[in-house]
């Protein structure tokens, strides 16, 4: 099962239904959702981003705004998504509280999260070194399912595996999610090119393939 499958499996049937994409990004996952005709509002505080969701999903709306304090009032949304997104966040327990805040009765919220462990975070550790704000976001999950907040319906770890022609490709992938990120790759270029070949496995393709595991939590909101 991929993270996608997931996704659409817990909020089946998609259609007419309202979901919120709290740090959408480019709009990849809004564009899946709103293609089985899902009503879509993303979320996200960067700019630059949200211009190329409108362009990629004009069916969808969206918004910039922080995940620990979205605009909308509450019981808006019939689900939510964080996918790769509650790492980001500064304070991922507000951020848990105001999807919570804004889910209808029988709302969910699904947390897919990148651990700190795989050969994807191994070559991208010594660009950004993910490894405290990641264990940040599981600790965030599970103090609100300890508080009672969230009763945690599925608790699940799935390995995304990605391909790349080669290490240009993957440091493309990676500036695409933060472009802050160029500065160190130019500057520690030999640095982080050895942790891109010595943590990718070589196919018989010749293409150099990478494993990140992803833990998804599906949240149902205390009632």
């Amino acid at each position: 099962m991929d993270a996608l499958t997931l996704i659409r499996d817990t909020f089946a049937p998609l259609e007419r239904k309202a979901i919120l994409d709290i740090g959408c990004g480019s709009g990849a996952l809004a564009k899946a959702l709103a293609a089985e005709g899902a009503a879509v509002t993303g979320i996200d505080p960067g700019e630059e981003a949200l211009a190329r969701a409108r362009i990629a999903v004009p069916s969808a709306s969206f918004e910039v705004a922080s995940a620990e304090a979205l605009p909308f009032a509450a019981a808006s949304f019939d689900g939510a998504v964080m996918l790769n997104a509650l790492h980001h966040v500064p304070a991922p327990g507000r951020a848990l509280a105001e999807a919570a805040r804004i889910l209808r009765e029988g709302g969910r919220l699904v947390v897919v999260e990148p651990l700190a462990e795989g050969t994807f975070f191994a070559a991208l550790r010594p660009i950004e070194d993910e490894t405290a704000i990641r264990a940040e976001a599981q600790a965030a999950i599970a103090g609100a399912v300890a508080a009672g907040a969230y009763a945690c319906e599925r608790d699940l770890t799935i390995q995304r595996r990605e391909t790349f022609a080669d290490s240009e490709a993957f440091f493309a992938r990676v500036t695409a999610v933060d472009p802050a990120r160029a500065g160190v790759i130019r500057a520690e270029r030999a640095r982080v090119e050895a942790a891109f070949t010595g943590a990718a496995e070589i196919g018989s393709d010749g293409r150099y393939a990478l494993v990140q595991p992803l833990r998804i939590h599906v949240l149902a909101p205390a009632e």
